[in-house]
């Protein structure tokens, strides 16, 4: 069988062991530096309480590594690796060459992934990738099935794809325009998010053609519905986005994402299982409309779908759409009443209102937050400086008992273990021995004994499989077989049989879990023909160790990354998302009249938009004809 995995993002410790406890068969999460989000770094404590509680359930934890190192960084990074490792990490998500370097030099013998900021988007990347030691390829998010399958046809390594989350409009690790901009590198892990940023759309005479919309910001991804067609095309980690989301956002997707695997599990038995132990029981009802979201888009999946990604109206999360204000009026208080009309698809008694809902409509470039004070029915009373009118949609972007049931009703997760019975005579009377196997493999044995017999053995029987058929710590028990047992079993407490119990647990916990193995990565190679030619800027080279690494394996140059060079001519973008196309502006595909160049306007910067339209995609560039 192929094991998958669901890949789960944690910002710290707490939201780490959530995410585990909600279903996660991997975390991923920074350690104290070079994780590409700049304030989600943890300490090497934190990393291996995480990885201490993750391996009691066989789950995995990938520390990112994934920004580009400056010389002096070097050392830092390494000792940084090694550290990690000894903390017990299970694989490094890496970016940069030098990394791989490094992780060879010091013999650190964990797995190495190539990150998503490698941008590996065909098979020829993902076979240089592969020569290149990595063990699992992150591949590029605007990517079709075909395409997936087309490299998981040319590599025989593990293949991870996003499938939830805030998705970069630019190819992954190739974005450059916020240090454009400002001088802070998203390979470095401090991108301003100029993604999100509101534009005016130019043509060639200066005609304003889109006015102040947030035209590079896209949706978010949603690719709930399609895992099985992700599994079959020979992706085996499905990852969630969000190293900087909070705990209610990891635990609701992941809730979420962990039920859908196991009903595909479960649809085709035999085929896939999951990659860690433990089954999620109790806990809330997710529901992933209710965590932030800008919208959801299946992007280029299909390898067809070009228009709809855009979130350009509503770059920031604005909730789920409940439905349009139906009246409304003043109350002598000052507050103000609304009477909701629910969104079509709705059942009203599915909106669970409750007082200190969060709501936020849309006004312009301006999203107008408020919050219910008395919310009933399909009644908000508020109070709210902006001027809330008939006819606006509303969303809700804070639901309190949502929230309340998240926090109340926590996911439990535990491993299973079977305990069959069986009874000796030991000399000096009867005896009861356990043996318990978990669902990872692991089997021991106890035993207890009384010195008495049971008076009534059949009652005996069903309080054994009472007693012991219960839950201690994070095994849950289940007793079988005991009307196999023999007349003549010792008689015992129920404290006696409780202390059996929690003695197992003991006994299971001495033992490591039996995790699903990893594949594992091979050394960088120290020479070789992996590349050819000069390698461009956007290998992102930006030190010694992986300039020498480049040259030794086959490059004839190697240029500066873009945060050393500032090279002029840069694309400061490349993507798949084209501005023509989302706004019905496309002369190959749409039949639209050519509104020759085309510009982006922001607070006096202006960049110049370009067309490869033979590959469908668009680039953003700095205008220096200003």
């Amino acid at each position: 069988m192929t094991h998958l995995e669901l890949l789960a993002p944690a910002r710290n410790l707490q939201i780490g062991i959530a995410a585990i406890d909600c279903g996660a068969d991997a975390v991923y999460i920074a350690g104290p530096g070079f994780g590409a989000r700049h304030s989600a770094g943890n300490s090497i404590d934190d990393i291996r309480e995480l990885c201490s509680y993750a391996h009691r359930f066989g789950v995995r934890i990938f520390v990112t590594v994934n920004t580009i190192l400056f010389d002096d960084e070097l050392k830092e990074a390494g000792d940084m690796m090694e550290e990690l490792a000894k903390a017990g990490a299970d694989a490094f998500i890496v970016q940069d060459l030098a990394v791989a370097s490094l992780a060879k030099e010091r013999g650190i013998g964990i797995p190495l992934h190539a990150s998503t900021q490698c941008a590996i988007r065909t098979p020829e990347d993902a076979l240089r990738y592969e020569k290149l030691g990595f063990s699992r390829l992150v591949l590029e998010r605007q990517m079709s099935l075909e395409r997936i399958r087309q490299i998981r046809q040319a590599v025989d390594t593990e293949i991870e794809f996003f499938v939830h989350g805030a998705l970069c409009v630019c190819y992954s690790g190739q974005c450059y325009l916020s240090e454009n901009i400002e001088g802070r590198s998203a390979n470095r892990g401090e991108c301003i998010q100029a993604c999100r940023s509101r534009y005016d759309l130019l043509d060639g005479d200066g005609h304003v053609l889109v006015k102040d919309k947030a035209l590079l910001s896209l949706k978010d991804y949603d690719l709930l519905d399609r895992l099985g067609e992700l599994a079959d095309a020979g992706v085996c980690s499905f990852k969630i986005e969000g190293r900087l989301k909070n705990i209610s956002y990891v635990r609701n997707v992941v809730r979420e994402y962990s039920l859908e695997l196991d009903r595909l599990i479960e649809k085709y038995p035999g085929k896939w299982c999951r990659s860690s132990f433990g089954e999620v029981t109790k806990g809330f009802s997710p529901k992933k409309g209710r965590t932030f979201n800008r919208g959801y888009t299946d992007l280029f999946i299909d390898g067809t779908k070009r228009r709809g990604w855009s979130s350009m109206d509503a770059p920031k999360g604005m909730g789920e759409e409940i439905g349009t204000v139906d009246s409304l009026k003043a109350n002598r208080d000052g507050s103000f009443t609304l009477i909701l009309k629910p969104a079509k698809g709705i059942d009203p008694n599915d909106l669970d209102l409750a007082n200190g809902d969060g709501f936020s409509i849309l006004r312009g470039r301006d999203i107008i937050g408020f919050r219910g004070d008395v919310c009933k029915g399909l009644s908000i009373t508020y109070r709210s400086e902006k001027q809330i009118r008939k006819g606006d949609r509303i969303w809700r972007n804070l639901s309190q008992r949502f929230e309340k049931e998240m926090d109340t009703n926590p996911c439990v997760r535990q491993i299973n273990v079977t305990v069959t019975l069986s009874s000796r005579n030991n000399g000096n009377g009867p005896v009861l021995e356990a043996t318990g196997i978990s669902e990872d493999g692991r089997s021991v044995s106890v035993s207890a004994s009384s010195g008495d017999l049971a008076r009534n053995p059949e009652q005996m029987k069903r309080t054994l499989a009472a007693q012991i058929s219960k839950n201690t710590g994070i095994y849950a028990f289940r007793c079988e077989g005991t009307e196999k047992l023999p007349e003549d079993i010792p008689f015992l407490t129920t404290s006696a049989i409780n202390e059996l119990r929690r003695s197992l647990a003991e006994e299971l916990d001495s033992i490591p879990c039996k995790p699903i193995p990893m594949k594992m990565s091979s050394p960088l190679p120290e020479e070789g023909e992996v590349f050819s030619g000069k390698i461009s800027y956007k290998a992102n080279c930006s030190n010694s160790l992986s300039k020498k690494a480049y040259s030794s394996l086959g490059a004839s140059a190697v240029d500066d990354a873009y945060e050393l060079s500032h090279k002029k001519d840069a694309e400061l973008m490349r993507s798949k998302y084209c501005i023509r196309f989302e706004t019905g502006m496309c002369p190959v595909h749409q039949g639209a009249k050519s509104k020759g160049p085309l510009f982006l306007l922001n607070n006096g910067r202006r960049f110049i938009l370009e067309f490869d339209c033979r590959n469908c995609e668009m680039v953003v560039k700095e205008d220096h004809r200003l």
